[in-house]
Formats: structure tokens, C-alpha cells, sequence
């Protein structure tokens, strides 16, 4: 059993200097944003129990095993159904022509896809590009400034006015890229 204070020195200077990595791993493979920081947080919680036994010789490679373990058995438990939802399931199978059920779910995957690219194609040429080197070819932000010769920022900016703007056609909205316009001073009644 390792010492509490030789865990949070360990934890400090092995683990923590991998946050950031570590969020961008979780983003990267997890559907859902939100959930990035409280799976982060859970994960640290593995680690610790893990490392109380015995200190690992690779902080690294334990914590990306732990965090790869982690997101598995998350997405299981994220795809179990209680049981009362499916109490009855003889009865639905007897009412229900299940054929029409995955031909249906087919067109409307077919449709918000066809809906999606259409929300893609109205974006400008740097944000659509932007947008297709990170949701569709999984590039971190930094891979994709690289790839673009821009400056991280520039990136992140261009995913943050894309979203919004492709959350906007997909809603039923224009789908328009929206920027905050600043009035000159001039405008505020001030002088130069």
C-alpha cells in the first residue's frame, strides 16, 4: 500500500502534466463534450485506486489504459436498457413489423447525412475545411492548424462559428456563420 503523500507527489508530477493530453484523448473518442471533464475526473479516480497498491513504472501508458478501459465501459453501460423498457417485448413483437422500423431509421439516418452536408456545403471554403480535417478526419487542433499553415486559434475559432452555424441548419435555421460586429468608436460617441 503506498503512503498517501508519496500517491499525491507521484500524482502531481506523473499524472497531471498529462491533463491535457488526456482531455484531448477523451474528446477524441467520446461523443459527447459535455461528459469530457466529469470522465476525465473519474479516470484520475481509477488511477489513484490503481496506483495506491503499487506505484506503475509507466505513469503514461497506465493512465491511457485506464482511460481506454474506462471509455469501454462507459459506452457498455451507456448502451444497456433497464429492463422495465423491454418488459413486454412479446407483445411488441407480435404488433410490430420490425423490416419497416430499420428502413425508416435508414432514410432518416440518409436524410440528416443529405441535411448535414448541406449545412457543410454553405459554410466558407477555411471553416468547411476546418470542420472536415476535425469531426470527419479526427485531427486535433493542433494537426489541423498544421495542415492549414493557421495558428491554433484560427482553428478553434473557425470549429466554434462552423458548429454553431451547421447546429443552426440542422435545427432549421439559415445555417449563416454569425460574427459579433464591434462599432467603431466613432459609433459610441467617442473621439479619437
Amino acid at each position: 500500500m503506498i503512503d498517501d503523500d508519496d500517491l499525491h507527489v507521484w500524482f502531481v508530477r506523473e499524472v497531471l502534466p498529462l491533463e491535457r493530453a488526456l482531455s484531448s484523448y477523451i474528446r477524441r473518442n467520446w461523443r459527447v463534450p459535455e461528459d469530457v471533464l466529469e470522465l476525465r475526473q473519474d479516470i484520475y479516480e481509477h488511477v489513484l485506486i490503481g496506483a495506491r497498491r503499487a506505484l506503475p513504472a509507466n505513469a503514461r501508458a497506465y493512465v491511457y489504459t485506464v482511460a481506454r478501459n474506462h471509455l469501454i465501459n462507459h459506452a457498455k453501460r451507456a448502451r444497456i436498457v433497464p429492463i422495465e423498457a423491454i418488459a413486454d417485448l412479446d407483445a411488441v413483437h407480435r404488433d410490430v413489423d420490425f423490416g419497416m422500423f430499420e428502413a425508416e431509421r435508414a432514410l432518416s439516418a440518409r436524410d440528416e447525412l443529405r441535411r448535414a452536408k448541406e449545412g457543410i456545403d454553405k459554410l466558407p471554403p477555411k471553416c468547411r475545411e476546418v470542420i472536415l480535417l476535425q469531426k470527419v478526419d479526427g485531427l486535433t487542433d493542433r494537426e489541423a492548424a498544421e495542415s492549414l499553415g493557421v495558428s491554433i486559434e484560427t482553428v478553434r475559432r473557425q470549429i466554434k462559428l462552423g458548429m454553431k452555424a451547421l447546429f443552426d441548419h440542422m435545427a432549421g435555421g439559415s445555417g449563416r456563420i454569425v460574427r459579433k460586429s464591434y462599432r467603431r468608436n466613432s459609433d459610441h460617441g467617442v473621439r479619437p
